[in-house]
């Protein structure tokens, strides 16, 4: 069956040839592709609709050139996050050398597109059982969220925003107060409880689907602090919620996660500090990511958000004063932003 939109030349390539061939193959059918969604990474998706035994069915490819996407990972996590109950695409065929994958359909609508004021304590509370069943999912063997990891994280936002897009690289007095900062965030990062960390567990990333949610882009898991996924979620890149419902859905997932026998740590306090500065070591790569999709990848809306971030880094230096080195530096920023 052929799908209701036809190619168009943006996506209409070789690579989108071989993928309908491969997936025409796979089905035993002809199909046609239709794009599905943008990704801020090389992969690309696609929707087809095949028939299969019990009747019509909506499908995902996947495309991911092998030289700039390592696909199994996500094979490995998915299979993972399967295990541990957690709603991810099947995956029904999958050529590695290709970079091809045919994958179930979660859906067309994503939380970001679906969340309001209304539904946002329901579905919230569903989204925290399902983060704590990620938690819980095997982490044996998946990269470790070390030290080195951490120090390339936050680098991104000296290299790409302070100094290729605001031309501060050469900087020194701001370069070393954000030294400072960051030594503090590897450390108290370093300190926490390590579970399965998702690594982008926000609304973006999260279909409306049976169960709700489904859980995508999980390819980057790590072993990692217990506090990354939470602040992801409740401080996400293109959706903010007053700090009061932030608290509030932090503090009940606090207690679900102790209550799951996971090892957050007991005092609500200490966990609480823990997200704050979880939450700017990300808040200060998103920054760094976005600026580098502009300036490398040609992607420049990414940076529409990153006042967003800012709101939230302001937001966590006014109650932390340990991180009072890193207001300067946003002071800095906001008078060349102003100049």
């Amino acid at each position: 069956m052929t799908s209701a939109q036809p190619p168009t030349p943006e996506h209409a390539d070789a690579r989108w040839l071989a993928l309908t061939a491969w997936a025409s193959q796979q089905l035993g059918q002809q199909v046609s592709l239709a794009p599905a969604s943008a990704d801020a990474s090389f992969r690309r998706y696609f929707r087809c609709q095949a028939q299969r035994a019990d009747g019509e069915q909506s499908l995902i490819l996947m495309d991911a050139p092998p030289e700039q996407e390592d696909s199994r990972p996500f094979v490995d996590v998915a299979a993972r996050l399967q295990r541990a109950g957690v709603a991810v695409p099947e995956i029904i065929a999958v050529d590695l050398q290709q970079g091809f994958m045919l994958l179930s359909d979660l859906g067309r609508q994503t939380w970001l597109e679906a969340l309001n004021d209304d539904n946002a304590a329901a579905w919230f509370s569903e989204a925290i059982d399902t983060l704590i069943r990620v938690q819980q999912a095997d982490a044996q063997g998946l990269p470790a969220y070390d030290e080195a990891l951490l120090r390339r994280e936050l680098g991104l936002f000296p290299e790409w925003y302070l100094g290729r897009h605001l031309g501060l690289a050469q900087d020194t007095a701001l370069h070393a107060a954000l030294s400072e900062v960051n030594d503090l965030l590897v450390a108290r990062a370093l300190a926490q409880p390590r579970v399965f960390v998702h690594r982008d567990f926000m609304p973006r990333n999260l279909m409306v689907s049976e169960p709700n949610p489904g859980v995508l882009d999980f390819q980057d898991a790590v072993y990692g602090p217990i506090s990354y996924d939470p602040i992801c979620l409740f401080k996400d890149a293109f959706l903010s919620w007053p700090e009061a419902r932030v608290q509030g859905w932090l503090s009940d997932y606090h207690a679900r996660a102790r209550d799951a026998g996971l090892p957050v740590t007991a005092d609500l306090a200490e966990f609480l500090e823990d997200c704050d500065l979880m939450g700017a070591h990300r808040h200060l790569k998103v920054i760094g990511i976005f600026a580098r999709i502009c300036h490398r990848d040609g992607k420049p809306k990414y940076l529409a958000d990153v006042p967003r971030f800012m709101a939230y880094l302001r937001t966590v230096i006014a109650r932390r004063p340990a991180l009072a080195p890193l207001g300067e530096v946003l002071d800095r920023v906001a008078a060349v932003d102003a100049s």
